[in-house]
């Protein structure tokens, strides 16, 4: 589940950050601090990003799912960040259609193959723009959490729904 690798302080409100680099710099900062990851992590998001953008437009909202190899990461979990203004990222899938993203939800990776997965639930939660409205319009961490895990409940409750069928 999400929402319970999410950690209150590493969910930061309206970040003034300018580019998608400064982004990786603020987050992936905290991120080194408070022990997640190496230092190469930041650098390594950079590189990443470069060969493969994770902006993504969700029905008109701008958010990016950056994240890197796991030589970089000490332990797994998911941060989240969102932005005063809108910063350009390049979409998923392509080397220059721009994005402008509201909200970041950083990985760190430990499991390649858990990644996948992750990536997958992710897709599914983010589908939702008016959950993706809520939690940029939140300005606290256990508000965000709890929304992510409703989200994460109904899609589970709608799976097993349909594997009853």
């Amino acid at each position: 589940m999400i929402w319970e690798d999410l950690n209150k302080d590493i969910i930061i409100f309206q970040s003034d950050a300018n580019s998608s680099d400064e982004v990786f710099e603020k987050m992936g900062g905290i991120l080194v601090e408070k022990g997640y990851c190496k230092e190469s992590y930041i650098q390594a998001l950079k590189d990443r990003e470069k060969d493969y953008p994770t902006g993504l437009n969700v029905k008109g909202f701008g958010i990016a799912i950056p994240h890197t190899d796991p030589p970089h990461v000490i332990h797994e979990t998911e941060s989240l960040l969102t932005l005063k203004k809108p910063v350009r990222f390049i979409q998923m899938g392509s080397l220059d259609v721009p994005v402008d993203v509201k909200l970041v939800m950083m990985l760190t990776i430990k499991n390649p193959k858990e990644h996948i997965m992750k990536l997958q639930r992710i897709i599914e939660i983010i589908q939702d723009k008016d959950l993706l409205e809520a939690i940029y319009q939140s300005t606290d961490a256990d508000q965000v959490i709890h929304l992510i895990k409703e989200k994460e409940l109904s899609i589970e409750n709608r799976s097993s729904n349909n594997c009853e069928k």
